[in-house]
């Protein structure tokens, strides 16, 4: 069956890599940039929630994962503020949950919003106060946890790791370090993994997207983490030969036999030149291996889209049905950062039956 759209909306869907400060309504940045006398980029014709979601994207699109990172400049310069935070956090739930999604993991780097004198436990706070605000206005039907990042480029790991302890049962699910991944690799930060692995926590670590397999070998077996954000570029240690026979090289072997997850963003990957094209993504081949593949946003602002618009994109270009879709789903559920009783219960009472139900549905030649 290939799912309509419609049904993909309507799918319960699982969040694993989306960063707040990527996902802003362009509205919202219009408001809070006039609140705070931020300068916005210069846009043909008049400044619109449109033409500014129109140079986002554009901005986006170069090719170079150093020019994507610069359009963040503007959407964390209007979240300073606990009242901006709380607001965007508050939206990103509202904009998860009427996309269909059931379970998210929201990263954002507390470090980059004290710019205004908020402390980092603040910042924190602050977010947290806007996804409960979400979830309420949700009915319930979205779980949303923190994922607190570090700046790899930066050096306060520790001090965010320890932050990540503090507000272990308050919402924070786990630890993440982002940024450029060229001349900063993730043992930068030894100390901080080996501070959360004595502490029993969860990490995921950027690795595999802009530069190669050293970085996602570093992540692993130097920094032990528990997924990989994007992990894109593994398909470097993969050999398809000529007659149709594939070759896993001892990286990539074990990635796939210690089922370690893989954060996969397609529409990101294209922006940032990791992948050529949503058809010549290598999640494709990667799936067909039975990797841990999950799909994910990134940063919806940045891309245009959505869990839905990803999803709908790999059906189109991989001709994906709705058991495709449900096995995405429940490999990012497994790979949450959440207990495993809470996992499990969303699997059950949730992703299994509501998939289901769309399978008995029908596809769009059945005339649904």
């Amino acid at each position: 069956m290939t799912p309509s759209l419609e049904q993909i909306r309507r799918a319960p869907k699982v969040l694993l890599h989306d960063h707040l400060d990527g996902g802003l309504r362009p509205q919202t940045i219009i408001d809070l940039a006039a609140e705070v006398g931020h300068a916005l980029p210069a846009v043909e014709g008049p400044m619109t929630a449109e033409s500014l979601g129109q140079w986002f994207a554009e901005a986006s699109d170069s090719g170079s994962l150093e020019r994507y990172l610069e359009t963040f400049d503007h959407t964390v310069a209007v979240m300073q503020t606990a009242p901006a935070l709380a607001r965007v956090a508050r939206e990103c739930v509202e904009d998860l949950a009427a996309d269909g999604v059931v379970y998210a993991e929201v990263r954002y780097a507390p470090e980059q919003h004290v710019g205004q004198g908020l402390t980092l436990d603040e910042v924190v706070a602050a977010v947290q106060e806007g996804f409960d605000q979400g979830v309420a206005a949700a009915g319930g039907r979205i779980v949303v946890r923190q994922l607190l990042t570090a700046m790899r480029h930066q050096a306060r790991s520790m001090e965010i790791a320890e932050l990540a302890i503090a507000w272990r049962d308050r919402g924070v699910a786990g630890f993440d370090i982002a940024g450029a991944e060229a001349g900063y690799p993730p043992t930068r930060h030894l100390d901080a993994f080996e501070y959360l692995q004595r502490e029993n926590a969860h990490f995921t670590i950027h690795a595999g997207e802009g530069f190669g397999l050293p970085s996602i070998w570093q992540a692993i077996q130097w920094c032990g983490a528990d997924r990989l954000g994007h992990g894109v570029r593994i398909i470097d240690d993969i050999t398809v030969h000529d007659d149709g026979s594939v070759e896993l090289g001892l990286l990539a072997a074990y990635v796939r036999d210690k089922r370690i997850p893989l954060e996969m963003c397609p529409w990101s990957n294209v922006q940032t030149g990791a992948a050529p094209s949503i058809a010549e993504h290598p999640i494709g081949l990667l799936k067909k291996l039975r990797f841990r593949v999950t799909v994910n946003t990134d940063n919806r602002l940045m891309s245009r889209t959505s869990m839905s618009h990803e999803m709908a994109s790999l059906v189109e270009a991989f001709g994906y049905g709705i058991d495709d879709l449900r096995w995405f789903t429940i490999n990012a559920m497994k790979s949450a950062f959440l207990p495993f009783d809470e996992r499990l219960a969303i699997i059950e009472d949730i992703v299994k039956p509501e998939y289901a139900a769309l399978a008995a549905e029908g596809g769009p030649e059945a005339g649904t």
